[in-house]
């Protein structure tokens, strides 16, 4: 299929993946669900199992092989864009405020997953169509470990900003223990690879490269940024030399997270919340936030959506194994969580809020497993398996944290201003 070809298709995928995505989000909004849940839903109904399943000869007319690269590239700027938005809206204040409670829950939201997951290795490294035949028991323990553990960063920080909790100690610390949650999953998947492929180097270039990394923002980028600030007016538009520096160190800084085996997305993250606050990241959040959720991330959510089988719940053989890691998957980081929160101090319908919070996976879910399909390290079914949890675990997350909030502020009436309450 040539270039100009490419293109074609491109703009009309674009096209029909942004309105579906718009229209099944707000359908998912009718009934108390965020605008992302909807995108995800969405991202399967254009695939094989809903789409492909109705009008095969259509899905594969409109999604040909050949132009799936282009989507990946889309969705993979989509994703670590956003994290970057949110990196602009992180508060170091509250996290030193809350840092005791963000690294118990952290921790507990790590620690529970991964006992669930080498508990049940034995049992699944031997299930037909969940890990390739060359994981050993390791590998297989601790990339089920990572995709149990992981936290829904990007989402979780959608939903925390649809309910008007950005920036206040509830959502801080939910973002915080996301951060070191996937932080530390990441570390671990980078191992798995590692050990899959090979090459350990590949491994220790992750983890080091990725806290000298952060270390090098935290001690002199900030110091480094600060000019930036200075060249934007408080009134009118952001200067478009400015934009061009940032987006400049945007996809540098994604390009270094993702050369060394990380991810893009902490790139991005860890840039945003390097960058000098006020006007600046307004302006820059009011310029590309339209552009990011209503168009690039879609892209991602049906690329996930295209590789989705659910067929795979319809086979006795995989029906158990399912059940089983979607059991883990559920009680095993909410509970570990809200636990962790209670033991710390917080308030039961805050550590209620943090461990329904947490137990969302979706896009950090999405991206992982994309990777583990990739490099061979899972099977189809697995990936089918897990996209489902992904989206189960945050639709059981979002009405769950509306009613913990609802009963927070029935037993407490929020002053006038509040914005810990949605």
């Amino acid at each position: 299929m040539s270039t100009p070809q490419l293109s074609v298709y491109f703009f009309l995928q674009a096209g029909i993946i942004i309105l579906v995505c718009r229209l099944v989000g707000r359908l998912a909004q009718r009934f108390g669900q965020p605008q992302v849940v909807g995108e995800m839903i969405a991202g399967v109904t254009l695939g094989p199992s809903l789409f492909g399943a109705l009008m095969p000869e259509t899905q594969l007319a409109l999604f040909p092989k050949p132009t799936l690269d282009m989507l990946y590239v889309g969705g993979q700027v989509g994703v670590g864009m956003y994290m970057f938005l949110v990196g602009t809206e992180f508060r170091a204040d509250h996290f030193r405020a809350r840092y005791r409670s963000a690294m118990a829950v952290s921790w507990a939201g790590i620690a529970v997953p991964f006992l669930l997951a080498f508990a049940l290795a034995p049992w699944l490294q031997h299930v037909p169509g969940l890990f390739s035949d060359k994981t050993r028991f390791l590998e297989v323990a601790l990339f089920l470990g990572a995709a149990i553990a992981i936290t829904a960063f990007p989402m979780l920080a959608r939903i925390i900003h649809e309910r008007g909790l950005t920036g206040t100690p509830l959502g801080t610390l939910a973002l915080t223990a996301g951060a070191m949650d996937d932080a530390a999953a990441w570390c671990i998947l980078a191992i798995v690879l590692a050990s899959f492929g090979g090459s350990w180097a590949q491994a220790w270039l992750a983890i080091g490269g990725g806290i000298a990394y952060l270390s090098f923002m935290l001690l002199a980028g900030r110091r480094l940024l600060a000019p930036l600030a200075t060249r934007v007016p408080e009134q009118g538009p952001l200067p478009s030399s400015v934009l061009a520096w940032v987006m400049a160190l945007f996809f540098l800084c994604a390009w270094g997270m993702d050369a060394i085996g990380i991810h893009a997305v902490f790139g991005g993250f860890i840039l945003g919340a390097c960058l000098p606050r006020g006007v600046l990241t307004e302006r820059l959040r009011e310029l590309l936030q339209p552009m990011v959720v209503v168009v690039l991330l879609p892209l991602f959510f049906t690329y996930s959506g295209l590789k989705t089988q659910l067929s795979v719940f319809m086979d006795p053989a995989m029906l158990l194994p399912a059940i089983a890691i979607l059991l883990a998957s559920f009680g095993g980081k909410a509970i570990a969580c809200w636990a962790a929160a209670r033991l710390s101090g917080e308030p039961p319908r805050d550590a209620m809020a943090i461990g329904a919070l947490m137990n969302a996976r979706g896009l950090m879910e999405l991206i992982i497993i994309n990777i583990g399909l990739q490099a061979g390290v899972i099977e189809p079914g697995l990936f089918s398996i897990l996209v489902i949890m992904a989206i189960l675990t945050t639709l059981m997350g979002t009405p769950l944290f509306n009613r913990i909030m609802r009963d927070r502020r029935a037993a407490s009436p929020p002053m006038a201003g509040d914005p810990s309450l949605p």
